[in-house]
């Protein structure tokens, strides 16, 4: 039985035998009455601690918890700063080999004469380049297989127009703006040479990609009008181990994707 009930019961049961006492006018029973009701306030009295120290064992799991889950965020950050200070690394290094570019870090005497540039952002829509893009996979593939996690790859590209009409490619800005404000923060949007978009998705698996690239097409549509989009969507490990080969599922989907004359978004298909 609850210990919260045994109290009032005993209490119950003590002003019944001090109420006989009065009636049958029995000291004696008088005399038990007041030991059961000591009983009973004894136990209240327990009651109370036990109750006590259930809440503050509570307390205790609940802030160990607590601290056991930011532990782990913490952990997460860290390893979070350190693949990001090895993509930055990584991209630097590769501008740095073939002379200078965006963001990368030179000698104070520049490029040797002659050699040739790598930006590593494309001017016109403000997004990360085509060089990026290889490196950053590469990071966030290394990155992927260290906590076993999934990446997508997405490209898009899109008409101005509905489906059918003559294909007249929008503004790289429309679709750059329309791809920033749909990803996070943690993902990567870049600009290819051809001028296909490309978006580097973490810790994303294929059915949370094609939803995104949906959310970017709904984006560009609400804020543009009528435009036509095509996508391809290439997911580690399902699809592909390497960059390259995510890389090429991705393109090979987007080109089965420009078959159709309407908004299309096709997925690689598993090996």
């Amino acid at each position: 039985m609850d210990a919260r009930l045994i109290a009032p019961i005993i209490g119950i049961v003590g002003a019944g035998l001090g109420v006989a006492c009065v009636v049958a006018d029995a000291p004696a029973l008088g005399g038990i009455a007041g030991m059961i009701a000591l009983l009973a306030g004894a136990t209240a009295m327990l009651s109370g601690i036990d109750r006590d120290r259930a809440k503050e064992h509570e307390d205790g799991w609940a802030i160990a918890s607590q601290l056991a889950s930011t532990t782990r965020d913490l952990d997460a950050a860290r390893n979070r700063i350190t693949d990001l200070e090895a993509e930055r690394d990584a991209a630097t290094a590769a501008a740095a080999t073939a002379g200078t570019g965006v963001g990368a870090i030179t000698n104070v005497g520049g490029p040797a004469p002659g050699a040739p540039t790598v930006a590593l952002t494309d001017p016109a829509s403000d997004l990360f380049s085509e060089a990026y893009f290889h490196v950053a996979l590469e990071s966030r593939l290394a990155a992927a297989r260290r906590h076993l996690r999934p990446v997508a790859v997405g490209l898009v590209c899109a008409a101005e127009g509905s489906p059918g009409d003559t294909v007249v490619p929008p503004p790289p800005t429309r679709l750059a703006d329309a791809i920033r404000e749909t990803i996070r923060d943690a993902d990567i949007a870049c600009r290819l040479d051809d001028g296909t978009f490309a978006v580097i998705l973490e810790d994303t698996p294929e059915n949370g990609a094609v939803w995104t690239v949906e959310r970017i097409r709904r984006n560009l549509v609400s804020r543009f009008g009528s435009h036509t989009m095509w996508a391809g969507v290439a997911c580690y490990p399902a699809h592909a181990f390497s960059a390259d080969d995510l890389f090429e599922q991705a393109h090979t989907a987007l080109l089965a994707a420009q078959d159709w004359k309407q908004d299309r978004i096709e997925v690689a298909l598993s090996d």
